[in-house]
Parts: structure tokens; sequence; C-alpha cells
């Protein structure tokens, strides 16, 4: 399938769960389609951009080692996904890989996920919690700075001036994820 043809088919994707999944395990299944997926995510002002994203997301959800090969890429560029609906789906994937880099559980992605692509999800994910970003990307990101604030002394404390700043300006879901990780915190 050319990237043309993929950016076609990802007019057929839509928020359901259904939609998504069918098209997160045809990459799953078609590794080459991965890059073209990747392209087609990164042309930021699209509006099938999202669509991509949305695929990106759940395939990482079933299967995160296959994005592996792109990592490179997609950490490197990730910051320029500005489409609220894209967003979110690229914040989650950052989760994903941060969550099971911290894992008890060994992963490929323990091994793949160098300090420089932590040093770039770090600086993205602050990014989100300051700009003007929907409250999906905030509390990804504020889990994700939790999470690489036990190998950073430096994130915890920048973390929390940005939550203590925030908090009474934000939505509920922004306060109550706060409190979250506020909690944990102080059960270090």
């Amino acid at each position: 399938m050319t990237t043309e043809a993929l950016y076609q088919e990802l007019h057929k994707v839509n928020h359901s769960k259904e939609k998504r999944l069918a098209y997160a395990n045809l990459m799953i299944e078609n590794p080459n389609l991965i890059s073209k997926l990747i392209d087609i995510l990164f042309l930021v002002n699209d509006k099938i951009s999202p669509r991509a994203a949305w695929v990106l997301e759940f395939m990482c959800a079933e299967h995160l080692e296959a994005i592996i090969p792109h990592l490179d890429r997609f950490i490197d560029n990730m910051h320029t996904v500005h489409l609220d609906p894209a967003v979110r789906p690229v914040s989650k994937i950052c989760e994903h890989l941060i969550t099971t880099y911290y894992a008890k559980e060994d992963s490929e992605i323990k091994k793949y996920l160098l300090p420089k692509h932590l040093e770039k999800i770090t600086e993205t994910c602050f990014d989100w919690m300051i700009n003007d970003e929907k409250v999906a990307p905030k509390a990804y990101g504020m889990n994700c700075l939790y999470l690489l604030g036990k190998d950073y002394d430096w994130i915890h404390p920048e973390l929390v001036t940005i939550l203590q700043r925030d908090y009474h300006t934000q939505s509920a879901a922004f306060k109550a994820r706060s409190r979250h990780i506020f909690k944990k915190l102080k059960m270090k």
C-alpha cells in the first residue's frame, strides 16, 4: 500500500474503537505501513493527521514494540503536532512509552528508549503542561513527568510549581489528576 492509498484509507477511520483497532491491527500485521502512517501523522496541518495519530495510539496500546524502529522519528517530530485531536493520542503514546520504560517487567522498550528520547519527551511534556492544551495531554504529560522525575531530580520541583500555579484556573479533570500526582509525590 502506498502512502497515498493509506491516506485515503484513513478517511474511513472514525472515533469508534472498532475502526481504530482494525487499522491498528493492519499496522501490526504490516509493519512496512507504520512509516507511512507516521508520514501522514506529521502532515501536522492536515485534517487526516489526527486519524493517523488515533491509529498509531491504538497500535501502541496493542503492541508498543512496533514503534521501536520509528522511535527517533516519532520523538524528534512529536512536538510539531498541534491539532487538538492529534496531540491527545501523541501524548498517550508518550505515556505508554514512559509507563513501559518504568514498569517492573522487562520490555524491549527499555533497551531502545534512550536518554536522548527521555529528554525530548520531558521537554514536550513540559510544553503540554505550560501551553494552552486540552486536559488530556496535560494529564498524560503529568504522569510521564512524575515517572521521569524518579531519575531526574529537577523534574518533580518544576512539575509541582506548574501544578500549583495552574491548579485554580484549570478544569476539574486537571485538578483531579494534579491531586493524584501530589499524593504520589508525598508518598516518596
